[in-house]
This record gives C-alpha cells, structure tokens and sequence, in this order.
C-alpha cells in the first residue's frame, strides 16, 4: 500500500501541484516551485551530476528576489546525497516529521470525537484572529502562513482551506485547518494545536474527526499530515499510517542577504 499512496501523491501533489491563492507555480528545468506569498520547491529531477548546480540556481533565484524558500524533502525523495548538497549552499533542516495517511475509503474509517467539543468552522476574521491566537500559544508562535494568505484561502473566492476553532469554557481552545485542493484525492491537515491550558480533554482527536468527516463528505480519499513527534502516536492510535519522514530544508531570507 506504501508505495502505491507515495507514487500518486508525489504525481497529484507534487508533480502537478495545486494551484493556491497568492502563489503561482512555476516550472524551470525539471524543478517544480511555488513563489508568492510563500515559496517552495516542490518536486524535482535531478540527478547526482546535476545536483549542485540545481540547487545553486534556485539559491541564487530566490536570493535576488531576497525571499525565504523552502525545500521540502521526503524520506524517499532521489538523489540520495540531497540533504547534504542543500546543507553545502546554505539551506537549514527544520524538524524531521512523519508523513501519515489516513485511508478515508476505508470500512469503518469513521472517527469519533468526543461528546463534549464543540467544534465550529472559522467565518469571520474576528473568528480567524482567535485562530491566530490560539495557535501562538499552542505552539509559541503563529502559523508559518502569513494572516494574508490565510485569510485569502479561507475566505477568498476559491475557497480551499477551511479553519476549525475548538471552544472549551467559552472560549477558543485549539485550532486546526483543512486543505481541500480541487480535483485530488489528498486532503491535508494542518496546525492542530491546543492551548496548554485545555490539553487533555480530547480536543486535538476532535478536531482530526472532524477535519476526516468534512474531507470524507467532500469526496477525498485520504487525509494526509506532517505529524510532529508528539501527535504521531495519538494519529497512530487513530489509524493513521506512518509513510516516510519529511523535512523542511530553509534558506531564509536574513540567510540569503548574508551570503
């Protein structure tokens, strides 16, 4: 099943990525990025010959335009020397995650949240300012999507994330979103944070069910995740499957000016 669900998501996702508001996706030489108001090197081939000057070229890119890029790498990604050639031109490793899937096809994929969350989608931008929020003191600072283009994926035109709010005691406890990119079979979740205040009452398994049930209703066929280590083993016990590892290779911009 591993290699079967990788093959279709590096050709769905990666290869011929989604388009997302803020962003256009461009394609130089084999190299699949996104540049706006996030960049990302999506996919690529490359071989061993060619790799250095490959990663120096899109150095180079994204240090004239004087942005942040990130090199997204998963465990079964080629040539096997990628992560050391990044490293040599400056790129930095943030923390290694699991990339997990869950088989939304599957019989008795249903989960269930507990009785007592009150979960509701983000409407408003007063709502989505408590999303901010409440994410910053999840995980000591605000989601790595700028409130720009948060703000234009939820509430734009083409809508395809929907933010969640968890409310506990009247207020916003935790929150999560959900990618919903059009014609793929992968949705995506991401965030998934609790107030360390409310933990342990259930609300980060209430958010994934109820980010699986809104995929499910959609049509996908699996919900995909970068699992941090600490909710790895709670997705496990949901039914999740550990792929392969993932990790963001960075060249910051203040990186970018220096060298």
């Amino acid at each position: 099943m591993t290699p079967t669900i990788l093959t279709r998501f590096d050709a769905e996702m990666r290869r011929d990525p989604p388009s997302v508001p803020g962003a256009s996706v461009e394609r130089s030489d084999g190299i699949v990025r996104s540049v706006g108001l996030s960049n990302m090197i999506i996919s690529w081939q490359v071989g061993v010959e060619d790799l250095d000057r490959r990663i120096a070229e899109q150095a180079a890119y994204f240090r004239a335009r004087a942005e942040t890029v990130e090199w997204k790498v998963y465990g079964h990604d080629a040539p096997p020397n990628l992560s050391a050639a990044l490293a040599a031109h400056g790129f930095e490793p943030g923390e290694s995650e699991t990339f997990m899937v869950f088989d939304l096809t599957a019989s008795g994929a249903e989960l269930a949240a507990p009785a007592e969350a009150v979960i509701r989608p983000v409407r408003t931008p007063e709502e989505l300012e408590a999303y901010l929020d409440v994410t910053a003191r999840a995980f000591g600072s605000r989601p790595k999507a700028t409130d720009e283009s948060l703000a234009q994926r939820i509430f734009g035109s083409a809508i395809d994330t929907v933010a969640f709010l968890a409310w506990a005691d009247g207020v916003a406890a935790a929150g999560a979103r959900l990618e919903l990119p059009p014609h793929r079979a992968f949705a995506s979740m991401w965030g998934g944070g609790t107030d360390p205040r409310f933990r342990r009452r259930g609300l980060f398994r209430a958010l994934v069910a109820e980010r699986a049930g809104l995929a499910r209703s959609r049509g996908y066929a699996f919900l995909t995740v970068d699992a941090k280590e600490t909710s790895r083993p709670i997705l496990e016990r949901l039914g999740f499957v550990a792929l392969t590892s993932v990790t963001a290779w960075v060249l910051s911009r203040d990186r970018s000016a220096a060298d």
